[in-house]
């Protein structure tokens, strides 16, 4: 984690007001993320600058024209949702293992924009979850969650897609966004503050008619082979 040093230590005069900022619209919650998310938008991109990490983005005009949608990536690490805060321009919450919930500073930006904590050993408790993610999306919020459950811990190789997060869109109804992360394990794994380039692509959505007859298995499956097929390319390249 030493580049996470390097981010605190390089933002150290600015941090503390950084914390508060963000504590407070934790603490004002608001219909309307949009002002808090801008505000973390600034503050992560100055993180990612102090910590010499560039996020790439691809295929931001797939996103949809309206909101009430879900993102699903592969998981790499706690990098991953820093990656979306910097390049995203549509606010967005995101469902986080209950285990990362009180992680500081991820724990205040999920407050502030609304995430919620989910507990995957506890099946009631994962299906509480995902019926209110569906519920926030059908009212036109955007959220995040990580069908792998689990971050990868082989690099830009995927675990399967699993697919009981799938459910909150089959409920939702809501267009289906998948997204492949590449090196997002980087910055945060790898001992080295060197400079590094993370690569975030924005795949075209499916949408309800296209996954409707679908099971939820399906879903899964086929949203990680867009994904490894978006990361096999950039491979070649």
């Amino acid at each position: 984690m030493w580049r996470i040093v390097l981010m605190v230590t390089r933002l150290i005069y600015i941090a503390p007001y950084y914390m508060y900022r963000i504590c407070k619209y934790g603490k004002n919650k608001k219909e309307d993320i949009s002002e808090a998310y801008a505000y973390i938008k600034k503050v992560t991109m100055a993180a990612n600058r102090a910590g010499r990490v560039k996020i790439e983005s691809h295929g931001l005009e797939n996103l949809p024209k309206e909101n009430g949608f879900i993102f699903y990536p592969n998981h790499q690490g706690l990098f991953d949702v820093l990656v979306f805060l910097e390049s995203c321009p549509a606010p967005f919450a995101f469902v986080i293992k209950k285990e990362a919930r009180n992680i500081i500073l991820l724990k205040q930006v999920g407050d502030a924009l609304g995430s919620l904590a989910i507990d995957r050993e506890d099946i009631k408790q994962s299906m509480k979850v995902i019926l209110e993610m569906a519920d926030r999306v059908k009212e036109g919020k955007n959220f995040l969650i990580f069908a792998e459950g689990t971050r990868s811990k082989m690099g830009n190789q995927l675990l399967d897609f699993k697919g009981g997060s799938f459910k909150a869109a089959m409920k939702a109804k809501c267009p289906i966004v998948p997204c492949a992360l590449i090196d997002s394990f980087k910055p945060f794994d790898e001992k080295s503050v060197k400079k590094v380039t993370v690569k975030l692509i924005y795949l075209p959505p499916m949408y309800y008619e296209e996954y409707k007859d679908m099971k939820t298995g399906e879903i899964a499956a086929e949203v990680k082979r867009r994904i490894e097929e978006a990361i096999a390319e950039y491979e070649k390249e």
